[in-house]
């Protein structure tokens, strides 16, 4: 039980680390940029994540889809770089084509420098799926922790220095978005030889998952995208503020979704399903609290860290608390639900909610601006939670008692965070205890 308590501990301050530098760096660079070049740089590395996922082809999905059978794991590493730096690359040039077709910011050179980095960074996500399936979770600790030093330090050491520009700010991005493939290579025996029939199962596989994950990921990005075409610049820098205040509420979800992982890619469908079950109850816990004291303390820390030019981040961050929490469940929830081999549904229930996202940001950004943003994804995340949530207890068999957290969740995770062990091993009913499930 230790065991499994420190790695989680250990898994959070590796999500810590980035966000914490984050926190800092974006203070530097609103003061340095201010709202409108803060804006045209979230546009930026908005539009490279797109292009990452496009080309990720959800690969990932498939990884965790095949990975019961022993004999395929050295073939899905080869192929797991493989396919990331080929369909990276042809995601990078159709994302430029599209830029320049549209228009979509005057800084084509430097969506250019993003660009470049997007093969290694599509292949570190398929590489780090790797490693978090050989429950080498220090090792996907390390990759967020240099990515993370690599973007965030030298911009605090330029702001210091007087020389940050938005040039150098994507720069670093990219520079950052290139090494975690670097750090993979060594230790999962790169290069290694795949398998061209596994690939090709792979990518008929993921394909049939690759809408929903597009969807998926749009649903959370495609607001900057909306307000950079119906809003001006600074509205824009307000907004990406208060989703980077509110992204340190992501520290223990995140970890705790990374480290149940392998545990839900087990053969047995009722120890999975277990996991995921106490997964979704402690998440629901954690982000309640942590997005919590966050909208408590925004009004104070904003104006005074970020300028007196941020204090309308405050309204927006708000309106998107309670869609962070919801947003929080669908990741553990939806590393089971891929297990159910109904691609489809999952594409429909994604696009159903970027549709409604789409929808409402139309009505209400030209109203209310960043908040209406923020509202509408507050309620696109809300219904995206519920449909998954609410298939997962159908499939299980649970009721709402058992997908809400209890006494035991609480007592488990004071005792994480506050003497490094766990709580006992019984749980409501078969349950078992996620941190028993990883000793």
């Amino acid at each position: 039980m230790r065991t499994g308590v420190r790695t989680l501990l250990q898994t959070m301050a590796s999500q810590a680390i980035p966000l914490v530098l984050a926190a800092v760096a974006g203070v530097f660079l609103a003061r340095c940029l201010q709202p409108e070049g803060r804006g045209v740089y979230a546009t930026i590395t908005t539009t490279a994540g797109i292009a990452t996922v496009l080309g990720h082809l959800s690969v990932g999905r498939s990884q965790i889809a095949l990975w019961p059978v022993l004999e395929r794991h050295r073939p899905l590493v080869g192929n797991a770089a493989v396919l990331g730096l080929v369909l990276g690359a042809a995601s990078a040039l159709l994302t430029l084509g599209a830029v320049s077709a549209l228009a979509l910011t005057a800084a084509t050179h430097l969506v250019v420098v993003a660009l470049l980095a997007v093969p290694f960074g599509v292949a570190a996500v398929n590489l780090r799926g790797i490693a978090l399936l050989e429950s080498r979770v220090g090792l996907a600790n390390r990759s967020v922790v240099l990515s993370a030093v690599v973007l965030y330090v030298p911009i605090l050491l330029l702001a210091v220095a007087g020389g940050l520009t938005l040039t150098a700010v994507v720069a670093c991005w990219a520079v950052s978005t290139l090494l975690p493939f670097v750090l993979f290579a060594r230790p999962l025996g790169l290069p290694v030889r795949g398998e061209a029939a596994l690939a090709r199962r792979q990518l008929a596989l993921s394909g049939r998952y690759h809408l929903g994950a597009v969807a998926f990921h749009l649903l959370l990005t495609v607001d900057v995208l909306l307000l950079t075409a119906w809003a001006a610049p600074a509205e824009v820098g307000l907004y990406t503020v208060a989703t980077s205040f509110l992204s340190l509420s992501r520290v223990p979800t995140d970890a705790l979704a990374q480290i149940v992982l392998s545990r839900q890619a087990v053969r047995d469908e009722s120890d999975a399903r277990a996991v995921t079950a106490r997964a979704i109850r402690l998440n629901l816990m954690l982000a309640s609290a942590a997005v919590g004291v966050l909208a408590c303390a925004a009004p104070l820390l904003i104006p005074r860290l970020y300028g007196a030019a941020f204090t309308g981040s405050v309204l927006p961050l708000l309106a998107l608390a309670p869609g962070t929490v919801a947003w929080s469940l669908l990741r553990p929830v939806e590393q089971y639900l891929v297990r159910l081999g109904r691609p489809m549904t999952m594409t429909g229930v994604a696009a159903g909610a970027l549709a409604s996202n789409v929808a409402l940001n139309a009505v209400l950004i030209p109203m209310w601006g960043p908040a209406g943003a923020a509202l509408a994804s507050t309620v696109s995340y809300g219904a995206m939670a519920v449909a998954e949530v609410g298939w997962f207890a159908r499939v299980a068999g649970l009721g709402a008692r058992d997908l809400l957290p209890g006494a035991r969740d609480v007592r488990w995770a004071a005792a994480a965070v506050s003497r490094g062990r766990s709580a006992p091993h019984a749980s409501r009913g078969a349950d078992r205890s996620i941190s028993g499930r990883m000793t």
